[in-house]
C-alpha cells in the first residue's frame, strides 16, 4: 500500500512541475508578447489559462483521492494539503499573465510612452521565484523557499520604481494617462505574481516544518 501510496506522489510531483513550467511560460511569453507588440502571441497566452485551470482541476482530483483512499501520516498529510494551496496560487499566477495579455491586445497598436526596462526586469524575478518554489515544494528544499520569499523585496522595488515614474509622466503630460494606467496595471500583475509565489513558498515552509504564517489574501 505504502509503494502505491509513493508511487502517487511521485505522480503528484510531475504534475506539479508540468503546472509550474506552464505558468513560467506564460509569464515569459505574455511579457515577450508585450515588448514586441505580438498579438497572436499574447493570445496564446490567454489560452495557456484554459490548459491551467484544467491541470489544477486535475491535481486536486488526485490530492482529494489521496487523502480520502490512503491514510497519510501527518507529514503526507502536510505535503497533500500543501499541494491543494499551491495550485490555487499557481492558477491565479496563470489568470495574471492572460489579464497582461489582454492588456497588451489593447495597446500594441499604439506608441508606447516609455521604454519597457523595468517590466521585463520584474518579469525576470518573478518567473525566477515560482521556478524557485515549486523547486521547493518538489525538492523539499526549505533554503530555496525562504530564497523565494526574500526575493520578493525586489519585485516591490521595481514596482515602486515604476509607480513613481508613470505617476511623474501623467504630471508631465496628462495625454499620457490612459497608457500609464495600463503599464502601471501590467506592473501591479507582475507584483501579485510575486505575492502568489511566496504564498506558494510559504505553505513549502509549512510543509516541512509544520508552520505558516498568514499567507496573502489576493
Amino acid at each position: 500500500m505504502r509503494t502505491r501510496f509513493d508511487r502517487e506522489l511521485e505522480t503528484l510531483n510531475l504534475e506539479m512541475i508540468q503546472m509550474g513550467s506552464l505558468i513560467e511560460r506564460s509569464i515569459e511569453s505574455t511579457v515577450q508578447a508585450l515588448i514586441e507588440k505580438d498579438v497572436e502571441l499574447a493570445q496564446e497566452v490567454i489560452g495557456y489559462d484554459k490548459d491551467i485551470d484544467d491541470m489544477e482541476r486535475e491535481i486536486e482530483t488526485r490530492c482529494l483521492r489521496l487523502l480520502l483512499q490512503q491514510q497519510p501520516v501527518a507529514a503526507d498529510l502536510r505535503l497533500i494539503s500543501t499541494a491543494l494551496k499551491m495550485i490555487t496560487d499557481m492558477e491565479r499566477i496563470g489568470d495574471n499573465a492572460a489579464d497582461i495579455g489582454e492588456i497588451t491586445c489593447r495597446i500594441a497598436r499604439e506608441d508606447y510612452i516609455k521604454e519597457l526596462r523595468h517590466i521585463p526586469m520584474m518579469a525576470e524575478a518573478t518567473i525566477r521565484m515560482v521556478k524557485g518554489s515549486v523547486d521547493a515544494f518538489v525538492h523539499r528544499d526549505l533554503e530555496k523557499a525562504q530564497q523565494v520569499i526574500d526575493t520578493d523585496d525586489e519585485v516591490d522595488d521595481l514596482f515602486e520604481e515604476i509607480k513613481a515614474e508613470l505617476i511623474g509622466m501623467i504630471h508631465q503630460d496628462a495625454d499620457c494617462g490612459a497608457q500609464a494606467v495600463d503599464f502601471l496595471m501590467i506592473s501591479k500583475y507582475l507584483e501579485r505574481i510575486g505575492d502568489h509565489a511566496v504564498n506558494i513558498a510559504e505553505w513549502v515552509v509549512f510543509s516541512l516544518t509544520g508552520e505558516h504564517k498568514n499567507h496573502r489574501i489576493l
